[in-house]
């Protein structure tokens, strides 16, 4: 029987031991922490990747970081890989974006590869000439993050919305000298817009398949519609998939149909950096791509 060895000494890893060790022989865990290396994981030997590499072995990635371990796999050319997913059932029932989002700021955390180098570019370069074209004046965003992608935007007017305390703190000071720019902390609850005046553009970007809970998702989604007289734009992965504790993929333009049908997709736009596009793997890729919408209706 071939051997393996999970990559991710952690939770996840952990996971993956109890589930697949009865159909599989794991020889031990590896992982990139030197402080995890030659100590027992799971009742299993932790070793540092860059001596197991030479034997080319068997590897599983168990990780949250399995973009750029399979980055680093490719790069030692290391052929034989797996990637552990897992379903909605083995997930952690407790799990709280919220929460995640707000300690993952807190301890020093960022908004992710997306929201940064050519893929923030990529992003600010379909949107700007989207606000630029259509006349746009005031425009919202529901998870604006750590502020890293608005400041390559060109918004006349901003309202940015997040669930992080520390996000919206860290944009307030990022941003003190701009008056263009406002940053509100949502409590991931129902916004009512009735009396506010509405936006002429709602952005989502990146946050969709970060919304785990479906209470939550729901919710989200009637905020992002409600919050705009005109357009919507959202940069997501468009098909249902659960592999990491804070990734939940979502087909989410059903439910756009079946819950909002006074908006129609105008556009889409396919994203320049997918995985099977990226030749230089060490470039970081994106499986979400650009969908715009607008409201058809009487009110307009």
């Amino acid at each position: 029987m071939k051997e393996y060895y999970i990559f991710g000494a952690s939770k996840l890893g952990g996971i993956a031991l109890s589930l697949l060790e009865n159909r599989y022989s794991i020889a031990g865990f590896l992982d990139n922490d030197r402080n995890k290396h030659n100590k027992e994981f799971c009742g299993k030997n932790v070793y540092n990747p860059e001596f197991i590499f030479k034997a080319e072995p068997n590897i599983i990635i168990a990780s949250e970081q399995y973009k750029e371990i399979e980055k680093q796999l490719i790069l030692n050319n290391v052929k034989q890989y797996k990637i552990f997913r897992f379903s909605i059932e083995d997930v952690d029932i407790d799990f709280d974006s919220k929460k995640y989002w707000e300690e993952r700021y807190k301890s020093g955390g960022n908004s992710g590869g997306g929201s940064y180098n050519h893929l923030a570019e990529f992003k600010s370069k379909i949107i700007n000439e989207f606000v630029r074209s259509n006349n746009i004046n005031n425009v919202c965003e529901w998870g604006g993050g750590d502020g890293n992608q608005l400041s390559l935007m060109n918004y006349p007017n901003y309202i940015g919305y997040d669930v992080s305390k520390t996000a919206i703190e860290i944009c307030k000071d990022k941003f003190k000298n701009d008056l263009t720019k406002q940053f509100i902390l949502y409590d991931g609850k129902k916004v009512s817009f009735e009396r506010l005046e509405k936006n002429d553009l709602a952005l989502s970007l990146d946050v969709i398949y970060h919304l785990i809970e479906d209470e939550i998702y729901d919710t989200y989604m009637k905020n992002l519609f409600d919050s705009s007289s005109k357009y919507v734009c959202i940069y997501s992965t468009n098909y249902n998939d659960h592999h990491t504790s804070h990734v939940k993929d979502r087909e989410f333009l059903s439910h756009v149909e079946n819950k909002f049908p006074e908006w129609k997709l105008i556009d889409y736009i396919e994203n320049e950096y997918l995985s099977h596009k990226v030749k230089n793997r060490k470039l970081e890729f994106s499986n979400s791509n650009f969908y715009f919408f607008e409201k058809f209706s009487e009110e307009r």
